[in-house]
């Protein structure tokens, strides 16, 4: 599980920033959000344009940095606003026990000009530029012969070597490589996986789960993937050569493309397998944009889902619906609001450290201004020509 980011440089993050998963003292919703000491997920709030988004996307850009198959930009990454040349990134985790702490820093035209790797305060792999020093290995130096300035040199050793003899390392390596990223409002899929895709899913695993979650949770409703439809109780469609998902409301013998449905309905269907996925694998799901096109009882209740079914799957989300600021769906050190300011950048500030109680009205206390990260517009009527 990931337990920590710090990040200097990155993004509208221009000072050192540290966002922490650890869990902290509360007691309620232990059972659920709450495993081997580490929170299952976080929620950024705060205004338009504060950052929100920057920082889960730490996380996207580690999983670009490690798996991506193209010649990665790194430049959109960097503080625009900030006279650094240097970007730097660490991230700790919690696999088997054992503390993982992993980083690396970028100039502004992608060279690596520092990786390591930690195994309970054990140096196991530490690189300046092109030269590298490694325990996982049998071999035990490198050199510009071997290593890509700008390619994080990590992703080499994983594959060539999986890391053997060392499972907390490679287990490691697996969450990652199974976690994924979801856009909501573009509705993006960034994964290892390719049968996220909601059609390429269904063609795979067929419709039982999605509909098994529909009817249990009530939503009067069920999908089909067919090539026909029943446009009206006289008239059916047929599709030549390929197969359509369908939606249906209970008691009515209609089915709806799901192109003409509403794009809740739409976000719903593109987000389920992610989730799916995500609970049935040891990973991270990231979702930008969350409260896009959804119903505050829907959000509440997919995160309600994904606490209540993750062992130690985690989940980063960014809403500006403050009905999820609620202590019955999330704990006070598992959200934190983001307020820009000026050429300090994006500042965070999690909601535990105002030591708010369990009693206590989260979402009218960051209403009121008692965390942060709230607009500050002009309430006027007047026009603003």
């Amino acid at each position: 599980m990931l337990t920590k980011i710090k990040l200097k440089n990155f993004m509208s993050f221009r000072n050192e920033t540290i966002i922490d998963v650890k869990a902290t003292n509360y007691k309620f919703l232990s059972e659920t959000n709450v495993y081997n000491g580490v929170l299952k997920g976080l929620l950024f709030v705060g205004a338009n344009a504060s950052g929100k988004t920057n920082a889960i996307k730490s996380i996207l850009f580690l999983f670009m940095m490690l798996f991506s198959n193209e010649n990665f930009n790194t430049t959109p990454f960097f503080c625009f606003f900030s006279s650094s040349d240097e970007m730097e990134l660490e991230y700790t985790f919690n696999i088997n026990n054992d503390q993982i702490v992993y980083g690396f820093s970028l100039t502004r035209e992608g060279v690596v000009n520092k990786e390591y790797l930690e195994v309970n305060n054990r140096k196991m792999f530490y690189r300046i530029r092109t030269n590298a020093e490694s325990k996982v290995t049998k071999r035990k130096n490198y050199d510009e012969q071997d290593i890509d300035n700008k390619t994080l040199f990590i992703r080499n050793i994983y594959f060539n070597t999986k890391f053997q003899g060392y499972p907390s390392l490679n287990k490691w390596f697996d969450f990652l490589s199974n976690s994924v990223y979801f856009n909501s409002v573009e509705r993006n899929i960034v994964s290892n996986n390719k049968l996220l895709d909601t059609t390429k899913y269904i063609e795979e695993y067929g419709v039982d789960k999605i509909n098994k979650f529909f009817k249990f949770f009530g939503f009067n409703q069920e999908i089909r993937y067919e090539n026909k439809y029943q446009i009206s109780k006289d008239l059916l469609a047929i599709i030549k050569d390929r197969k359509e998902i369908f939606l249906k409301k209970n008691n009515i013998d209609i089915w709806i493309p799901l192109f003409c449905e509403s794009l809740g309905n739409q976000t719903l269907l593109n987000m389920l397998p992610v989730i799916f996925h995500t609970l049935e694998n040891e990973c991270i799901l990231v979702i930008d944009e969350f409260s896009s096109a959804f119903h505050n009882e829907l959000e509440e209740l997919i995160v309600r889902y994904f606490m209540t079914n993750s062992k130690s799957s985690q989940l980063f989300i960014v809403s500006h619906s403050t009905n999820l600021l609620s202590n019955i769906l999330l704990r006070p050190d598992q959200i934190y609001s983001i307020n820009f300011d000026d050429e300090k950048g994006s500042l965070l500030k999690r909601f535990s450290s105002e030591g708010p109680r369990e009693s206590q009205n989260l979402e009218k206390m960051y209403l009121s201004g008692v965390f942060n990260g709230l607009p500050n517009y002009k309430n006027t009527p007047n026009s603003s020509k």
